[in-house]
């Protein structure tokens, strides 16, 4: 079969990955790596837990999903008729698994021997689906007592009560398994009906990284896949509005310490503008609050934060924001201090040393996911849905100025634009 495969170079490493449009409408993205023992491969789909609003060219109107159903299928497409995509990764020696996220939902192995039967093991149990009335509801009571679990999760409700105060309607705020009530609607017809629409091969992607030969990974779609329909899907606007819906949330659980969660909502865009404008957020929080700054060291030489104080951009199709987590005895002291040093920046700029440190911060983390398999892998599945070469998270952290991400943040984040959640004793 006649294939192009495209070769994409990144002159600033001199490294190199290749993309291929498969004949059966899948996207394939592979990075061989040499002086590596191990592969890693991810299958998976634009779909996750906040499409829960669509209209499809099957459907006239927007049709409501239930919360969770994203999750509930990842679950059931590992059963088959025979036997589980597990049973059959024992025989290969393959270390397989799945997630789903907000806005995505993935397939993966590892290994070491094997990687042609592994690969075709996950092209295989992924494309064939198998649901039951039986199979689906023996699976509700599993995944509901894997949502009592995280209602008893100080680290996941810490983080869920911080979404619900800064979203209004926006799907991010629903726990990614959906709830007890909402998982209850979840029909085998259901299923299959999710899975023919986002798990067409046109709305997905596999990577694979490490050491393997593309021909055979090729050879396995060729025998495997077959043409995928055409493809439309539309996304319905949830209404978010700019503002949060409050300042502050406060649960209590059994912890020893308080956890807090702080959120600066930012202003949504383009999934591509959201991809590549987070990683100029990244660098403004890494000059917040990163462990080099003075607003760090005297939070934590006044003994108010522990080592546990960090930063991170949640960052997705619909959504955008600035996320500060830690341990703390006076969480709002930790928010009120982060809100002017936020502020601060914004007004003075950031101090040139600071930046630097923030801007190699941001740009090492990128340049050490590019020597470890499953950092590439993962690097390639996370930018092929917004539209972004891999090698451009470097490019975009390497040119950023103190001034381009000042102009970012001030036109995409403000400080009144935020709240504290915290889990109290």
């Amino acid at each position: 079969m006649n294939r192009e495969i495209k070769e994409i170079k990144s002159e600033r490493l001199g490294n190199s990955y290749y993309k291929v449009e498969h004949p059966s409408g899948l996207t394939i993205l592979m990075a061989p790596m040499e002086g590596f023992s191990t592969a890693y491969a991810m299958f998976g789909t634009a779909y996750g837990s906040i499409d829960t609003c669509i209209k499809t060219s099957e459907k006239g109107d927007f049709i409501k999903l239930p919360e969770g159903i994203a999750h509930y299928l990842e679950h059931k497409l590992f059963e088959s008729e025979e036997c589980s995509a597990f049973e059959r990764y024992a025989k290969t020696g393959a270390n397989a698994n799945a997630f789903t996220a907000f806005d995505r939902t993935a397939y993966l192995f590892a290994c070491s021997d094997n990687f042609a039967e592994s690969m075709e093991i996950l092209l295989d149990f992924v494309t064939h689906p198998y649901f039951t009335p039986e199979t689906v509801a023996k699976e509700q009571g599993i995944i509901g007592q894997e949502i009592r679990m995280y209602d008893d999760s100080a680290d996941w409700r810490v983080l869920f009560n911080l979404l619900g105060a800064l979203y209004h309607k926006n799907p991010v705020k629903i726990d990614i398994a959906g709830t007890t009530e909402s998982i209850a609607k979840i029909t085998a017809d259901l299923l299959y009906e999710c899975y023919n629409t986002f798990y067409n091969l046109h709305n997905m992607v596999l990577t694979v990284a490490g050491n393997f030969d593309m021909e055979t990974v090729l050879k396995t779609a060729d025998a495997v896949l077959e043409p995928a329909k055409d493809f439309y899907l539309e996304h319905g606007d949830c209404g978010e509005p700019e503002e949060v819906v409050k300042n502050y949330a406060e649960q209590h659980l059994p912890v020893s310490v308080p956890l807090f969660n702080v959120g600066f909502k930012g202003k949504t865009g383009t999934e591509v503008e959201n991809f590549r404008g987070s990683i100029l957020d990244e660098i403004f929080a890494e000059a917040l609050c990163s462990d080099y700054t003075a607003l760090y060291r005297e939070l934590y030489d006044e003994g108010i934060i522990n080592a546990t104080f960090g930063s991170e951009v949640f960052c997705g199709r619909d959504y955008i924001s600035i996320l500060i987590s830690g341990e703390s005895r006076e969480p709002e002291k930790v928010y009120k201090r982060l809100k002017e040093e936020f502020e601060h920046l914004l007004e003075h700029g950031i101090p040139k040393d600071i930046f630097t440190c923030a801007q190699r911060s941001v740009y090492g983390h990128y340049m050490r996911s590019m020597d470890r398999v499953t950092g590439v892998a993962t690097s390639l599945f996370n930018c092929h849905f917004p539209g972004v070469d891999m090698y451009e998270m470097l490019d975009i952290a390497a040119n950023a100025t103190p001034e381009s991400v000042i102009e970012r943040i001030k036109t995409t984040y403000g400080a009144e634009k935020s709240a504290l959640s915290v889990i109290k004793p």
